[in-house]
């Protein structure tokens, strides 16, 4: 009735949405501002609770942040160029956050991990479940590097190693985002995960891919292949919300995002070197700690709070700028 480019008021939002410019998020704004003012913005309550809801996320949305910051997340860590070094880096990095994720108060649940011979992680996904964590973790997504003698390698000799870590905020349902069925593969297979007596004898892991992205999800750790699969979908349907986010902010600095980054040299957004010498360094802000060990055991807070202020700085000049024009 007010306009049929609403996207947070529909149950099932096209794609497209995440994707409006800043002067397409604003125009909306006006927009749904105006609707609000008529007399009978409340006949159907259901379609103003929902233009309510969009012009909330718009609104976030226009002062950086997301109605998702205020959520749960969930993490994920790839081990990427290196090796078993590289996993085991993967590992350094699950620890790492763990104990962040612990000493905020936050719970943490393992949904998939895959691990090696040597306890390093190919791959894991955890659920970080608090108020505020996505919003406080989403600026950790990234490649991470490690630079130090290989215990791996018998002469001890210095190895760079890399891990992909991802945050994406935790979606409770998949309604945030349609996804049409045909643009999913679905994959059963048995649980290697303590989900009860039942998971050696069931199919009860599910993997689900969106074909036009290759994104994926994997969740074995529920007792029952139904939950696993909304579990799977729900993973999917963030990871869909943050790429189309990334793509949004992106197109309005004028930026192009690439489809797909790969886990190695050039693209780190943070460097942990235990040799020759000890420094980890955030080459986003360039916060400096010369104290690895004591990052490796989650205080971290320092290069959040500095990506954090960075962000928003940039956010009032992009004010700023707009008001001189």
């Amino acid at each position: 009735k007010y306009s049929h480019f609403s996207c947070f008021g529909k149950r099932n939002a096209p794609l497209y949405c995440l994707l409006m410019t800043k002067d397409e998020r604003e125009a909306r704004i006006q927009e749904i501002e105006v609707a609000m003012q008529a007399a009978d913005f409340w006949t159907n309550p259901r379609e103003a609770q929902g233009m309510i809801k969009e012009l909330q996320e718009l609104k976030a949305e226009s002062l950086g942040g997301s109605i998702y910051d205020a959520g749960s997340a969930a993490l994920t860590i790839f081990g990427g160029a290196g090796g078993d070094d590289a996993e085991d880096f993967a590992r350094m990095l699950y620890s790492m956050y763990e104990r962040y994720v612990a000493e905020r108060g936050w719970s943490w649940k393992i949904l998939h991990e895959n691990k090696n011979d040597h306890g390093g992680y190919r791959n894991v996904t955890i659920e970080i479940e608090g108020k505020g964590a996505y919003g406080e973790l989403k600026r950790e997504s990234g490649v991470h590097r490690l630079v130090r003698l290989s215990p791996f390698n018998a002469n001890q000799l210095r190895h760079t190693s890399f891990a992909m870590v991802e945050f994406i905020p935790r979606f409770e349902k998949t309604g945030a985002i349609d996804i049409p069925p045909e643009e999913l593969s679905i994959e059963f297979a048995r649980s290697s995960g303590p989900g009860g007596q039942n998971v050696n004898k069931r199919e009860t892991a599910v993997r689900i891919v969106h074909l036009p992205t290759k994104i994926s999800a994997h969740a074995e750790n529920e007792r029952s292949q139904a939950q696993n699969k909304e579990r799977a979908l729900a993973l999917v349907a963030a990871k869909l919300y943050a790429l189309r986010e990334e793509e949004r902010v992106a197109k309005e600095k004028g930026m192009y995002i690439s489809k797909t980054t790969d886990a190695a040299w050039g693209n780190q957004i943070r460097s942990y070197v235990l040799h020759p010498y000890k420094l980890v360094k955030d080459h986003r802000t360039g916060v400096e700690i010369r104290d690895p060990e004591k990052v490796l055991h989650g205080e971290i807070q320092e290069f959040i709070d500095a990506e954090k202020a960075a962000e928003d700085l940039s956010v009032r000049k992009d004010a700023n700028k707009e008001e001189d024009e």
